[in-house]
């Protein structure tokens, strides 16, 4: 097998080579489909296959490009997550009482994906109900990662990750709320990019069979993931903006430009593990080379600030508020077991598995005293940011480990240097800017001894994500980004 010239450039990058006439629509659709019909019956990240209608979609944007006309994603091959509606395809969360639910109509991203003429060429695999950072569900069955297919992808967008990483199209549709575009990109060593809250509307990424209205889905946001930094924003432009069935409600694009245009002129917190839950040797070695190329840069750098929030009282009321938002839609028994946990948790009890237990049974008032608190976290990351353009941080406390799908997370452990931690507790770093709703740009650094890939997120200014994703761009540009995985560069 040749390997194809086109298999790992980003979408920027096959822009170009589309308008030049170097290569056909058609032809990057095939590319993409020859690599998941040889690769990806190891991988499994693509659940839904759409092959028929997508090469139709090149063809058109093939015809569209003789004409000259001009749109963002016009001919690009895209994978969109299983979470998301698309007309004509299942849409079940994992959730086998769920495997025959079809949308007759696309999410607004979809649609707006392929008003801007990309080629969307199936649905990338999920965990049940979205609720792990593993990949997995009884309907189609485990992904894994291209860089060790004994090992997690991340979740819950784990199969949009597994398949950029293995070359089946530059980008990817995903979601996160627990770290779920983040957490997949650090274990596959590609790009993702969770958007400031609110600003890339939600419909149609719903809950099957809930209909696609517009709602107000606490923490959770929808964003890009990319091989690239600069194909973030690409993507984050082509979807951003209001939902038009909710007048007055979303944030404009017209989003402030990047604080700085080149490194040198970044000031950046760099913050590499925490008592609550520590990063392993890994982790801060690659956040502590980070740091120091950064600086050698002209990057303003420092490694603490009394400027940012106490890190173990807000990831205790990110446990709180998360579980109380999720917590809606358990079963009634699941919920009646919970509140007996609740109630017979001491009073003392300060545990992030207590935080999580008393979020899930709260009631209104005291989600209203959790709100307020979230209000003045807010005012403090407002202030922080007036001396730091970004922080620099962990997304997991070590790179992928090894499948486990046993039933109950809370009983699951990870080991970091050599002592176990409990599995839920790594929600403390993604939950660093989902709780306050920043913008957070995972980048890849790197890898470790072992193969593994592993990286950083870039957290920002609220509604400053360009900020981050400008940062990332330089960073990439001056050390490096993806790297494919041995096994399936070809």
């Amino acid at each position: 097998m040749v390997k194809s010239q086109w298999s790992f450039k980003t979408a920027v990058e096959l822009s170009a080579a589309l308008a030049a006439k170097k290569v056909s629509a058609v032809e990057l659709a095939e590319d993409a489909i020859a690599r998941i019909e040889r690769h990806d019956a190891k991988i499994n990240a693509i659940c839904v296959r759409d092959f028929e209608r997508g090469l139709a979609a090149a063809r058109i944007a093939d015809a569209e490009l003789a004409r000259g006309v001009k749109k963002p994603l016009l001919g690009i091959p895209v994978t969109v997550k299983e979470s998301y509606n698309v007309a004509g395809l299942p849409t079940t969360w994992g959730i086998p009482a769920q495997k025959d639910f079809i949308p007759a109509e696309d999410a607004l991203a979809v649609t707006r994906v392929k008003d801007a003429g990309g080629v969307v060429l199936g649905k990338t695999n999920v965990p049940l109900g979205l609720g792990d950072w593993q990949s997995y569900n009884e309907i189609y069955g485990t992904t894994h990662n291209p860089f060790d297919l004994g090992r997690t992808p991340g979740g819950s967008s784990g199969g949009s990750s597994a398949a950029l990483a293995a070359g089946y199209g530059p980008l990817s549709l995903g979601s996160d709320i627990g770290g779920s575009l983040r957490v997949p990109a650090f274990h596959c060593g590609v790009y993702a990019h969770k958007p400031t809250f609110a600003l890339v509307p939600g419909r149609g990424h719903t809950p099957p069979p809930l209909q696609p209205l517009p709602l107000d889905r606490d923490l959770a946001v929808v964003g890009p993931m990319a091989r690239s930094a600069a194909d973030l924003s690409l993507l984050l432009d082509t979807i951003a903006g209001p939902d038009p069935l909710e007048a007055g409600k979303g944030y404009q694009l017209a989003l402030p430009p990047p604080r700085h245009a080149a490194l040198k002129g970044f000031r950046v917190l760099v913050i590499d593990t925490d008592p609550l839950m520590p990063t392993d040797k890994v982790v801060r070695g690659t956040i502590d080379a980070l740091a120091a190329n950064l600086g050698k840069a002209g990057v303003a750098i420092e490694r603490n600030s009394p400027l940012l929030p106490n890190f173990a009282e807000t990831t205790r009321l990110y446990m709180r508020m998360l579980m109380s938002f999720l917590a809606a839609g358990f079963p009634p028994e699941t919920y009646a077991g919970a509140q007996a946990a609740a109630a017979a948790l001491p009073a003392g009890a300060t545990s992030l598995a207590a935080e999580r237990l008393r979020g899930i049974v709260q009631s209104h008032r005291d989600w209203l005293m959790d709100e307020a608190a979230r209000g003045r976290l807010r005012a403090q990351w407002r202030e922080l940011f007036k001396t730091y353009d970004a922080v620099i941080c962990p997304i997991m406390p070590t790179p992928a480990y090894p499948h486990d799908h046993s039933a109950e997370q809370e009983k699951r452990r990870i080991r970091i240097d050599d002592k176990d931690y409990v599995y839920p507790d790594q929600l403390a770093w993604p939950g660093i800017a989902t709780l306050p709703g920043l913008p957070s740009t995972a980048i890849p650094t790197g890898f470790a001894p072992d193969g593994l890939p592993v990286g950083v997120q870039i957290v920002g200014p609220w509604l400053e994500d360009r900020t981050t994703l400008k940062l990332a761009e330089l960073i990439e540009r001056e050390f490096g980004g993806f790297k494919p995985p041995p096994m399936f560069d070809d």
